[in-house]
C-alpha cells in the first residue's frame, strides 16, 4: 500500500500515510488471521519498559508486551532493532512476550524485564533480524558498556554486534532454547527497512505474535 521509501509493507507511524500504515496493519492481520481490533502494541521508547498486553490497546509507553491470554495479538516494530520473542511453554499455562531490543535498551535490561514479566517456567526464545555487526559501527559510548557486559567479542573494529548480546542476556535471564535468525537489515534491501541504511526516512518491518487459543 506505501510508496517511495515507505514502499511495500510499512507498518509504522513514521512521514507515511495514516491511512496507509492502517491498511498495511489490516492486510498483515488478515494474511495472519488475526483481529484487527484486538491488535495491540506500544509507542516504543527504547526503554526497558514491559507492559502486559491489552486487546486493542496502542500507544502506552514500552519496548515490550507480554501475554498469557488466547488470541491477543501483540505486534513489535523494527527498523534496524532486534525483534526478540520469548515464549514460556508450559502447556497448562502458555505465555508469550516480544521485545523491541535497540542498543539503549539492551543495556538497560529489556531482555531481563521480558524474561521477568513471563514469571518463569521453560523459556524459549528467538532473536530476530537486525542490523548486524557487519554494518553497525559505534563509538566508545556505546561499544565500552556492551564489552563489559556481555563480553569482549561483541564488539570487533568498534562493530557491535547485537544477536551475540540478545542471545547472552536471554540466556543469562533463564532461556535454555534461544535461535537467532542471524540476517542483517541494512545488508538487504529488498527484505528489510533499516534505519541507519536509509538515513532515517524509512518504514518499519514488524513481527506479530499471540498465545493460540
Amino acid at each position: 500500500m506505501s510508496a517511495g521509501p515507505y514502499e511495500s509493507l510499512n507498518l509504522g507511524r513514521t512521514d507515511d500515510a495514516p491511512a496507509n500504515v492502517a491498511e498495511n496493519r489490516r492486510r498483515l492481520c488478515e494474511a495472519l488471521g488475526v483481529e484487527r481490533s484486538k491488535l495491540t502494541l506500544n509507542r516504543q521508547t527504547h526503554s526497558p519498559v514491559v507492559n502486559r498486553a491489552h486487546a486493542g490497546r496502542t500507544g502506552e509507553a514500552g519496548d515490550g508486551l507480554w501475554s498469557d491470554e488466547p488470541s491477543v495479538p501483540m505486534l513489535k516494530l523494527t527498523a534496524d532493532c532486534v525483534p526478540v520473542a520469548v515464549a514460556r511453554a508450559n502447556e497448562a499455562a502458555p505465555a508469550l512476550a516480544l521485545l523491541h531490543a535497540g542498543w539503549r535498551g539492551l543495556l538497560e535490561g529489556i531482555v531481563a524485564a521480558g524474561v521477568a514479566a513471563l514469571g518463569g517456567g521453560r523459556l524459549a526464545a528467538i532473536v530476530g533480524p537486525a542490523i548486524g555487526p557487519c554494518c553497525y559501527e559505534v563509538g566508545a559510548d556505546v561499544g565500552e558498556p556492551f564489552a563489559a557486559r556481555f563480553g569482549a567479542d561483541v564488539v570487533r573494529d568498534r562493530r557491535l554486534d547485537l544477536w551475540t548480546a540478545c542471545e547472552r542476556a536471554l540466556r543469562a535471564a533463564g532461556c535454555a532454547s534461544v535461535e537467532r535468525v542471524d540476517l542483517c537489515t541494512a545488508c538487504h534491501p529488498g527484505l528489510f527497512f533499516s534505519h541507519r541504511r536509509d538515513g532515517g526516512r524509512t518504514g518499519r518491518q514488524g513481527v506479530i505474535g499471540y498465545v493460540a487459543g
